[in-house]
């Protein structure tokens, strides 16, 4: 989680604190305590090998599985003291802050899905052949109650502890979470076995439970495997137009806050921020020699500098997983007007990734030196685009992005300009440079 405010420090206490109280209120007759034993070592041996899902340590595991089987047969305080276990896995990354709150999640989310079991007519215990089908509802209902509650605390602290315009709920999207649901499913397995194999159903499930894991960091590979394609674009456009170092992550990073403050879903946050990234890469395709000219452009390099957004769709074009992002990186040199290019589309047949990405294109251009002036202040920035809303920007992006830069700031590029080169680059996303276009290319 890296430094943790404030704020997110009373969220994990308040997680860790109602856990605790939930526990220790009990009742604890009646529990098994070898059902309780046996069950927390599967769930540690589960947290143990936890799948690493991006870099701010979010990770995985099946440790719901042992958590519901334990909502089965022991109660919610039992499946609750399972859940404490947590703590008890020897997985290396989370801080010690992680553990506390990973523990207080995973005991709060057990002991919900009991009740929830309880008040939907399940019964605790071994379940037998009598047992079915009826039990299937109440454990669908406490398996689902088991997910959501888990993931919006997890949630929670993620939001808490988030950069400005970070995707922070990356990795929490739908399909993780019906994965989730899915393998918790194995919980109610391991109850109804338990009749046949007593403490020796947990080893038998630990096949699937393991190709679960499997499952997963496939899926983690993959993502990672998308995150390294994209930076190794943006480091080869970086290189070529070195003058804007920094400036895709920027856009990326403007692209999201906005994407999260219109309430985007979390797949077209993660889209977008892969489009701010990306949405430069046509300057691959642009003559070294006109990016980096410190002079006036001819009109001949500029309409070579206005070809950039089409030669980045070719590039990308077949990279499968930008999907959305492609319209975004083809247009965000459309005005609403109508006077931008690369097709000079109006109003809402701009594509909403280009007119996000337009709005946050512009402000770190405004805000970053270029050769011909300094950094803007903030404030000047959001003045243009409010001035240019209407005209070159979509005024509910505009309005977005003030909203999000007052709650989160930003963090502004005011670095030396190193060598004084890429005027080239001037007119293209600068709102308060002079409009010009090339009517032939």
């Amino acid at each position: 989680m890296g430094k943790i405010p404030r704020i997110a420090w009373l969220y994990i206490g308040a997680v860790v604190t109602v856990a605790a109280i939930a526990v220790a209120q009990g009742p604890f007759s009646g529990i098994q305590w070898s059902q309780v034993a046996v069950l927390g070592l599967l769930l540690a041996a589960c947290e143990s090998s936890a799948t690493l899902l991006n870099s701010r340590s979010l990770a995985w595991s099946a440790n719901s599985t042992a958590s519901l089987a334990a909502v089965i047969l022991i109660g919610p305080v039992g499946a609750a003291l399972v859940a404490c276990c947590t703590l008890l896995g020897i997985r290396r990354g989370p801080s010690p802050a992680q553990r506390l709150f990973n523990t207080g999640m995973f005991a709060l989310s057990a002991y919900l899905a009991g009740r929830a079991y309880l008040l939907l007519g399940g019964h605790v215990g071994t379940p037998g052949p009598r047992s079915f089908p009826g039990i299937i509802g109440p454990f669908a209902g406490a398996a689902a109650v088991h997910v959501i509650v888990n993931f919006s605390l997890l949630a929670g602290v993620l939001w808490l502890t988030r950069e400005p315009g970070a995707a922070s709920l990356a990795g929490l999207d739908s399909k993780l979470l019906l994965t989730d649901l899915g393998y918790g499913a194995i919980g109610i397995l391991i109850a109804a076995l338990w009749s046949v194999l007593g403490p020796f159903t947990p080893v038998l499930v630990l096949i699937p439970v393991f190709v679960a894991r499997w499952a997963v960091a496939q899926f983690a590979a993959q993502q990672r495997a998308y995150e390294a394609t994209v930076s190794a674009l943006c480091q080869a456009v970086e290189t070529k137009d070195f003058y804007t170092r920094g400036h895709s992550e920027r856009v990326s990073r403007g692209s999201v806050m906005i994407a999260q403050e219109i309430g985007m879903r979390a797949e077209r946050v993660e889209a977008i921020r892969f489009a701010g990234m990306l949405h430069d890469v046509g300057k691959l395709g642009v003559p070294t020699s006109v990016l980096q000219k410190t002079g006036a452009l001819t009109d001949d390099e500029y309409a070579a500098i206005q070809l950039h957004p089409m030669r980045g769709l070719d590039i990308v074009r077949e990279i499968g997983f930008l999907d959305e992002a492609l319209a975004g990186i083809m247009h965000h040199h459309e005005r609403i007007d109508g006077k931008g290019y690369p097709m000079g589309l109006t109003g809402h047949e701009i594509p909403e990734f280009a007119r996000v990405l337009a709005v946050a294109d512009a402000f770190d251009a405004m805000t970053s030196n270029r050769s011909y002036r300094g950094a803007r202040p903030v404030p000047e920035a959001v003045s243009e685009l409010r001035k240019w809303a209407g005209t070159q920007f979509d005024p509910a992006f505009v309005d977005a992005f003030v909203a999000a830069l007052e709650r989160d700031g930003w963090k502004a590029h005011g670095s030396a300009v190193d060598g004084g080169a890429g005027a080239a680059a001037i007119e293209t996303d600068d709102p308060a440079g002079p409009l010009r276009t090339i009517e032939s290319l």
